[in-house]
């Protein structure tokens, strides 16, 4: 085998290893639950959006105009 040969196959191993490895951290990371207390999501949406007064658009009419960036 030459040199190169033996370093691209290092390489490749290095990467099979280190995707292993992520893989079992994201089906660790799938299986836990998090737990999100009530106080902190019910922070207001009122602030300044709209003039309806409610929490949420519920025509086109209230979605912002410039969507993307346009």
């Amino acid at each position: 085998m030459e040199k190169k040969e033996i370093i691209l196959l290092v390489v490749v191993g290095l990467l099979v290893v280190t995707a292993a490895i992520q893989t079992i951290q994201l089906a660790k990371l799938g299986n836990t639950q998090i737990g999100v207390s009530t106080s902190a999501s019910s922070v207001s949406a009122q602030s300044g959006y709209g003039s309806s007064g409610s929490s949420s658009p519920t025509s086109l009419e209230d979605l912002p105009s410039m969507v993307g960036g346009c």
